[in-house]
């Protein structure tokens, strides 16, 4: 399963508000997370819509943390910026499409992903913008492959 760009950028976003948590403008955060404006703008405008941000207008005017980073999820980012996660349509906790497979109540491929979902889900939640603002990057590399 792939995270969006969207959902990607948003995350880049708000670990870098939290990290220096004060009033940023579209142009400065954009040059830091090397995020195009023009998406940045889309980004932060859905963002604001759910909650997590402010915006104030005018000099001395940018987007601010509403919430507390240590109230932010990832999952819930994710939630809010590409819909429900779900490595198919038919796994997802409320599907808007229909399962593709002649015999859905049965078919193991959709059980397995709703477990996949679920786990996923339970990772993502567990971890909040907070944890990734304060990680440690050379943590993260015994992971890497």
């Amino acid at each position: 399963m792939r995270i969006s760009r969207k959902s990607e950028y948003a995350i880049r976003s708000l670990v870098a508000m939290a990290r220096h948590q004060r009033s940023w403008n579209i142009q400065e955060l954009s040059s830091q997370e090397a995020i195009p404006v023009k998406f940045l703008e889309q980004i932060l405008l859905a963002m604001r819509h759910a909650g997590y941000l402010s915006a104030k207008r005018g000099v001395g005017g940018g987007y601010t943390l509403r919430v507390k980073p240590a109230q932010i999820s990832v999952g819930d980012v994710i939630r809010a910026m590409d819909g429900p996660i779900a490595p198919v349509p038919c796994a997802a906790p409320n599907p808007t499409e229909s399962c593709t497979c002649p015999h859905p109540r049965t078919c193991s491929l959709r059980q397995l992903m709703n477990t996949v979902r679920v786990e996923i889900s339970a990772i993502l939640d567990a971890k909040t913008i907070d944890d990734l603002a304060h990680s440690d990057p050379d943590a993260a590399l015994a992971f890497d492959i």
